[in-house]
């Protein structure tokens, strides 16, 4: 979310511990054991991302790939905390954090069951906008490469935190002054929402991949449809992500660094915190939806306290769908060689989205050796409101 337009404010963000910090690198979090196919198949269903390659093994072991593989959006489940974590460096008193966006670069690797991800991760760095959300505002960057067991380096993303006062955002109420009551859909409605979703679903069931020389600027993808979002979704949403399982993970720290960042209190308001040593015990203290910093995305009271008035999805599930949208259009013989998306606003609870993308470029030799299109993806709700603004180079037939 970026609603960078001035407003002026006299609160003040203290950032006497991040500034020291730019450009360091930074402990985190290692899961314990390799992927799974369940793991991959939660994670899709998680994101209805319906795509037989990863879900049904008949299908996945007559395919080119002769077994189940991970879709490229299953990447940032295998890091830890979204892979917000360079990004969320240095303690903020009375702070929170949403997601902005993420960048990323893929190295032509699918992630399939048991593969196993390290981390080097670093704090890129930040600068502040007053918003119309809550005033003084950080935009922070930071860098995670992903590795394989092998030794391959599988994809590297740099992904934008938003760090604000939890006080000034819910002083301002943005969106109590822009968000109408929950939407409550007819059946007639719900039965065209699911229409647009099989439509698509059907698109592109076999993995066809487009040829290059078929492909033309201008060209537009089929429209999908997510939701309606509820708290039921973003509960099962957030259940996907490897790191929300008990023990699932232990801290990893870089060598030779001194005081690196990896757990310590980023300034989270009364009630968002995760108590790491009451964990040990109970695992809930830090499982991220009974306590810590995500408990706002399925609680409205919850969320009204950090100023986003309602229950509401994760970005990194937004970047997803950005993901899952392209690579279903690009087939078996597709994949995403670098992508970039802006969060401008969340998905709330009783909201639908759109996918809708469109070729505007197109590129017969890259640097990869394989011919590339460039496609621009929107998400955005039932009123138009946009979530999201994608671009990505992504591999066609040939």
């Amino acid at each position: 979310m970026s609603a960078i337009v001035s407003a002026a404010s006299e609160a003040k963000l203290d950032l006497s511990d991040v500034e020291p910090r730019v450009g360091d690198l930074i402990g985190g979090g290692q899961y314990w054991a390799a992927c799974s196919p369940t793991d991959i198949r939660r994670w899709v269903q998680a994101l209805d991302y319906p795509n037989p390659i990863h879900w049904d093994e008949e299908f996945a072991r007559q395919s080119k790939f002769g077994g189940l593989i991970a879709p490229q959006s299953f990447t940032v489940c295998m890091d830890h905390y979204h892979g917000v974590t360079p990004a969320c460096v240095g303690c903020i008193p009375g702070s929170h954090l949403i997601f902005g966006g993420e960048e990323w670069w893929f190295y032509g690797t699918h992630i399939r069951p048991g593969d196993k991800h390290t981390y080097e991760r670093r704090f890129h760095g930040y600068r502040v906008a007053d918003t119309k959300f809550a005033g003084p505002t950080m935009f922070s960057q930071g860098d995670t490469v992903h590795t394989n067991q092998n030794g391959v380096m599988v994809a590297k993303e740099r992904a934008t935190a938003i760090r604000y006062l939890a006080a000034e955002a819910q002083r301002l109420g943005m969106y109590d002054k822009q968000l109408a009551p929950i939407r409550r859909w007819t059946q007639d409605e719900l039965k065209q929402i699911e229409k647009v979703r099989f439509d698509w679903i059907m698109s592109n069931r076999l993995g066809a991949s487009p040829r290059f020389e078929e492909v033309k600027v201008g060209d537009r993808l089929p429209r999908r449809v997510i939701g309606p979002h509820s708290v039921a979704s973003f509960t099962t949403e957030y259940r996907a992500f490897l790191s929300d399982a008990w023990g699932s993970w232990h801290w990893v720290l870089p060598q030779g660094v001194e005081d690196p960042w990896y757990s310590q209190d980023a300034g989270w308001i009364e009630g968002f915190t995760c108590d790491y040593e009451e964990a040990k015990i109970d695992p809930r203290r830090r499982d991220g939806l009974y306590s810590g910093p995500s408990r706002g995305h399925i609680d409205s009271q919850r969320a009204g306290e950090i100023g986003m008035s309602r229950a509401y999805g994760y970005g990194a599930t937004m970047g997803g769908w950005v993901h899952d949208y392209m690579s279903y259009w690009a087939g078996h013989d597709g994949y995403i060689w670098h992508s970039k998306s802006q969060f401008r606003g969340p998905a709330f609870e009783g909201d639908i989205t759109y996918c809708d993308g469109e070729v505007i470029g197109t590129q017969a030799e890259s640097a990869h050796g394989v011919p590339l299109v460039t496609i621009k993806v929107t998400l955005a709700n039932q009123d138009g409101v946009k979530l999201v603004d994608a671009q990505a180079e992504v591999q066609v037939g040939r």
